[in-house]
């Protein structure tokens, strides 16, 4: 079986401000941006793996949710802990420079105890984003 990751989904809270981060200041590039009924979902990846893509989503908009787990989505985001990415970068301090000032930091770089050196942001939405060297 041959099986890959082909798009992984982040909830985005403003699309203008997810397109600065992950396009602007992460440098991937944007592969659909389609809107519908006031909402908007952003497919975006990084450059060079056309096949691994994330698509921001309004958060919550699923017909099958109710009103309660939508305000605890809601609120889980606002905590920064509904969703989360792991991104992997040949120099995480060089990385980390260069998008400190764009996101709010939760951790600078750091030597694990188990082994990576990473650090770690939130996107505009409040999502974990994670960040190690390869």
């Amino acid at each position: 079986m041959n099986v890959t990751i082909h798009a992984s989904f982040l909830p985005h809270t403003d699309p203008e401000a997810s397109l600065a981060f992950y396009r602007d200041t992460l440098g991937f590039e944007v592969r659909n941006d389609v809107g519908h009924g006031g909402m908007r979902w952003l497919t975006v990846g990084p450059v060079g793996q056309p096949d691994t893509s994330i698509v921001l989503h309004p958060p919550a908009v699923d017909p099958g949710i109710t009103d309660d787990e939508r305000r605890t989505i809601t609120e889980m985001m606002a905590k920064g802990t509904y969703a989360g990415l792991l991104l992997a970068t040949p120099d995480v301090d060089a990385t980390f420079e260069r998008v400190q000032d764009a996101a709010e930091v939760v951790q600078e770089p750091t030597d694990q105890p188990y082994g990576v050196r990473d650090c770690a942001f939130r996107d505009p939405a409040g999502n974990l984003i994670r960040i190690q060297q390869r």
